[in-house]
C-alpha cells in the first residue's frame, strides 16, 4: 500500500510540474526604476516600515550599504493525502489526514510554520500472535484504527529561490524540521479469530485477511490504555511531545497561489501508535506516522505595502538590477589633455602634448613647452631662450662655448651640502644652498659643475656616498630645472667627509657621465 502511495504521489507531481512550470512564462529583465524584486521598488517607502524604512533611507542616500527587508505577506494554506503508521502491523488500508498551516519568512530561506494536522490510520495484520500487555488475550490477529492529531512549530529552509540565471523561480524545494504535541487514540478490533489465523503459512496471507475482514464486525471500540503511556482525559487517548521532518516542493502557480507536495515523518517516540506492542516492556521499538500530502498555499497581504514570501524572492534581483544600471564612469578633465584632474598637476593649453602627470613638454628643457617651441631642440649653451623658444647663440656653430677656464670665475665658490649621519633626506638650508646653485647655473648656461661624494671603505659608505650625489643631482634637474648634461657624476672619492658632497665648477676638458648606476642597489638599508 505504501508503495502504491508513492507511486500516485510521484505520478501527481510530475502532471503538477509541468502545469506549473507552463504557468509561469521565463524571466524578463525588469525596467521599473531601482527595483527591488520583479516590479517592487527599493524607492516605495510603502514596503518598509520603523526601523527598516530608516535603514532602507539611509542605504537610498548611500550612508547604508544594505537594503532593508522589505515587509512581505503572509502564507496560509490547507492540504490532505496519505496519513499511515509505520509500526508492528501492516499499513494496508487506505488511510487519510488533512491539515492546515500558516507561515512567516524570516529570510529569503528560513521561514517558520504552525501547521495542525488530523489523520486516521488503519492496519491489519495476518498472523496470529501473543502481543504484551493488550489485546483480548491469548493469541489473536491484530486490527487497528488509529486517531491522531499533532500541532508542530516547523522551521523550512529553502533551497532553489537563489538563481543567477532568471528573474522568478516557478518552483522551490525545502526541508522540514519541526517539534510539537502529538495525542492518539489506537482503537483494535479482535473480536473473531479465525482457524487458519496462526497457521503461519505465508501462501494462506490472502486467504486468512479474507476469512478475517468476513469475520470482524467493522467496530474499533476496544481501547487498551498501557500504563507505560501517557494517557490523557482530554483527548481520551495519549498525549506526548513529538518532532517531525520532511522535504517539500512547491510550484508557483501565481504571485498569489502555489502547490505543494510534501512528505514528513512525525514521531511522538512509542511503539502504541498502532494499538499493540508486539514483546514485552523494556524492549519496545518506535512507530512513527508518515504524512503525505498535496495541497494548496495561498499568499495574504496587499500588493502595494508587502511583497510576495520572500521564499519566493530571488535575492539576487537587485543586484544585477543595480550592476546593470551603473553608468558609464566619466572622470573630469578641465583642460582635456588626457590626464584626469585628480593626477593633472597643470591646466595644459589645447593642443599640447604632455607627460603623464600633465604637465607640457619640454624636450630641450629650455622652460618653453613643445607646442610653442620654435626651436624644438635648443642646445644648452644657447640658451637662455626668448619666448618662442629660440636659443641666442653668440657666435656661429661652436664658438658659443667659453673657454672652459672661465667657469671657475664666472661660477665662483660653490656651497657644499650636508647631509645628517647615515641619511640621504636634504634639509631645509641645503635645499637653499642647491637654489644658490641653481642660480649661478642659469647664469652661466656654458658651464658645468662636478658633483663630488665621499668614501669607499665600505659596500654601505659606496652606496651612501652613491646616493648623496644621485640626490642632489636629482634636486637640481627637478626642483630647479637644470638640465641633466650640465653635470659630472663623481661619488666615492677619497679626501672628503662621508656625509658632505661638494660641488664645483669642471675643468678645461674635464668631462664625464651625467648618471652613475648605483654600485649596491640591493644593499639593506637601516
Amino acid at each position: 500500500m505504501t508503495s502504491k502511495k508513492y507511486t500516485l504521489l510521484a505520478g501527481i507531481g510530475c502532471l503538477i510540474a509541468s502545469t506549473g512550470f507552463s504557468q509561469v512564462s521565463p524571466s524578463h529583465p525588469y525596467t521599473a526604476p531601482h527595483p527591488l524584486y520583479g516590479t517592487y521598488s527599493v524607492t516605495d517607502s510603502n514596503y518598509y516600515s520603523g526601523k527598516r524604512l530608516q535603514q532602507n533611507n539611509d542605504f537610498i542616500v548611500g550612508t547604508s550599504d544594505y537594503p532593508a527587508k522589505p515587509k512581505d505577506m503572509w502564507e496560509i494554506g490547507i492540504k490532505g493525502g496519505s496519513f499511515t503508521v509505520i509500526g508492528d502491523v501492516p499499513a494496508n488500508i487506505a488511510s487519510f489526514g488533512f491539515g492546515a498551516h500558516i507561515r512567516k519568512s524570516l529570510g529569503h530561506v528560513m521561514s517558520l510554520r504552525l501547521e495542525y494536522v488530523y489523520g486516521i490510520a488503519k492496519g491489519e495484520g495476518w498472523r496470529a500472535g501473543n502481543f504484551a500487555g493488550n489485546g483480548p488475550g491469548g493469541s489473536w490477529v491484530p486490527n487497528y484504527r488509529t486517531k491522531a492529531q499533532d500541532l508542530s512549530l516547523q522551521a523550512l529552509f529553502n533551497i532553489h529561490n537563489i538563481r543567477f540565471y532568471k528573474n522568478q523561480t516557478s518552483v522551490t524545494l525545502y526541508g522540514i524540521v519541526g517539534a510539537g504535541v502529538n495525542t492518539w487514540r489506537p482503537e483494535y478490533n479482535a473480536t473473531a479469530q479465525p482457524s487458519n489465523a496462526g497457521s503461519g503459512n505465508y501462501n494462506d496471507r490472502k486467504d486468512i485477511l479474507k476469512n478475517y475482514r468476513d469475520a470482524i464486525d467493522g467496530n474499533y471500540g476496544s481501547f487498551n490504555r498501557q500504563l507505560s503511556e501517557n494517557y490523557n482525559k482530554m483527548f481520551a487517548g495519549y498525549a506526548k511531545p513529538s518532532v517531525t521532518a520532511g522535504l517539500g516542493i512547491a510550484f508557483r502557480l501565481s504571485d498569489r497561489v502555489n502547490l505543494a507536495i510534501e512528505d514528513r515523518i512525525i514521531t511522538p517516540f512509542s511503539d502504541y501508535l498502532d494499538g499493540v506492542l508486539p514483546t514485552a516492556a523494556g524492549n519496545l521499538s518506535r512507530d512513527f506516522y508518515n504524512y503525505g500530502t498535496i495541497g494548496l498555499n495561498f499568499n495574504l497581504g496587499n500588493k502595494s505595502r508587502r511583497v510576495e514570501p520572500l521564499y519566493w524572492l530571488n535575492p539576487l534581483n537587485y543586484a544585477y538590477g543595480e550592476l546593470r544600471r551603473v553608468p558609464e564612469i566619466v572622470l573630469p578633465d578641465a583642460d582635456g589633455d588626457g590626464v584626469t584632474d585628480q593626477f593633472d598637476q597643470e591646466q595644459t593649453p589645447a593642443g599640447c602634448p604632455v607627460d603623464t602627470h600633465g604637465v607640457s613638454r619640454d624636450t630641450d628643457g629650455d622652460g618653453v613647452p613643445d607646442c610653442k617651441d620654435k626651436e624644438l631642440v635648443t642646445p644648452t649653451y644657447c640658451q637662455p631662450v626668448d619666448a618662442d623658444g629660440v636659443g641666442k647663440c653668440p657666435c656661429p656653430e661652436g664658438c658659443g662655448v667659453k673657454p672652459a677656464d672661465d667657469c671657475a670665475t664666472l661660477l665662483g665658490a660653490l656651497p657644499s651640502v650636508t647631509f645628517a649621519p647615515n641619511s640621504n633626506k636634504l634639509s631645509d638650508d641645503a635645499a637653499a644652498s642647491l637654489a644658490t646653485v641653481a642660480s649661478k647655473l642659469r647664469a652661466n648656461p656654458n658651464c658645468k659643475v662636478v658633483v663630488v661624494g665621499y668614501c669607499a671603505a665600505t659596500k654601505k659608505q659606496q652606496q651612501l656616498s652613491w646616493d648623496h650625489v644621485n640626490k642632489v643631482i636629482t634636486h637640481l634637474q627637478e626642483k630647479e630645472g637644470i638640465s641633466g648634461d650640465r653635470f659630472i657624476f663623481s661619488s666615492g672619492q677619497e679626501g672628503g667627509d662621508c656625509n658632505t658632497v661638494d660641488i664645483r665648477a669642471a675643468a678645461p676638458g674635464e668631462d664625464g657621465p651625467n648618471t652613475v648606476a648605483p654600485p649596491h642597489p640591493n644593499l639593506r638599508k637601516k
